[in-house]
């Protein structure tokens, strides 16, 4: 991919953030350095790349933990550029640590951080944290460390060691994640093309007429051309209660004459259907 004109790259921030991680990862592959853009909220960064020409984005799309990331589905497919879709993808290990102005674990009687992040550190909060914890959420982990500073000393957040670095705060225990497995998957996306590497992976959201059987004709159309479908996930339609959006991933690249005819197919069986990008696994 020809990532030259590149001027921003936009995530969720503020800077330290996991986001901002995996923004460094994917300019350090394509050996790019746009100016960063760390933004409020997953939706902000996909609107911004949606309005802006020759910008970047990043945003989570699922965790080995919590499953997919609804914000990014769900705003992913409504861009008004329907060029916008996913160009590459890298899935990434998320190791939380508590951190905090304060250097006395067991002077903590609250703790910040983004909704996500206290789910995936249930356990730790549950036996090593007082019980009457007071548990703020936060739009963000970086956010949350940030924020330290409207609190006092007994006031902590979970994050990362890079967000410790950035905000000048002690870690207090590393790696309190229940699964020391956790791994999120981040995707750049933009308004770029990408090539058949010969490994790649497709993302699909379509809808279908709400009778017996609709989905299963989907799913013999990909039986019938012999694709590999590795995911599917249904998301509310937001449109009528009781409908619902399929996102679907499955083996190849829309430039293959396999996966382009497929798509034909699938789209004269559905309601709505919308690519979300074919890109290298």
């Amino acid at each position: 991919m020809d990532f030259s004109s590149v001027e921003r790259i936009a995530y969720l921030g503020p800077r330290g953030s996991f986001s901002e991680m995996a923004a460094d990862i994917f300019c350090g592959k394509y050996n790019i350095h746009p100016y960063p853009e760390p933004v409020n909220t997953i939706r902000q960064v996909i609107e911004y790349v949606d309005e802006n020409p020759n910008v970047l984005g990043v945003i989570p799309l699922e965790n080995s933990i919590e499953g997919s990331v609804r914000e990014s589905l769900d705003h992913l497919m409504m861009t008004i550029n329907p060029n916008v879709k996913i160009l590459s993808q890298t899935v990434m290990p998320i190791r939380h640590c508590l951190l905090s102005r304060n250097t006395e674990f067991y002077s903590i009687t609250g703790v910040i951080s983004h909704p996500q992040a206290l789910a995936q550190c249930q356990n730790f909060i549950h036996d090593e944290m007082p019980r009457n914890l007071n548990l703020i959420e936060a739009s963000s982990t970086a956010e949350a460390a940030r924020s330290l500073a409207n609190y006092n000393l007994t006031y902590a957040a979970i994050g990362s060691e890079k967000t410790a670095e950035l905000y000048n705060l002690n870690i207090l225990k590393e790696n309190i994640n229940d699964d020391k497995s956790n791994q999120t998957r981040f995707a750049l996306i933009g308004d770029f093309e990408t090539e058949v590497t010969g490994h790649d992976r497709t993302s699909l959201i379509f809808a279908t007429e709400n009778k017996p059987g609709a989905l299963l004709e989907i799913l013999h159309i990909f039986y019938q051309n012999n694709i590999n479908l590795s995911y599917i996930v249904s998301r509310p339609s937001k449109i009528k209660f009781g409908d619902y959006n399929f996102i679907v991933n499955f083996d190849g690249h829309v430039k293959e004459s396999k996966i382009l005819n497929t798509l034909k197919q699938i789209k004269e069986k559905t309601t709505f259907m919308r690519f979300l990008g074919s890109y290298e696994k």
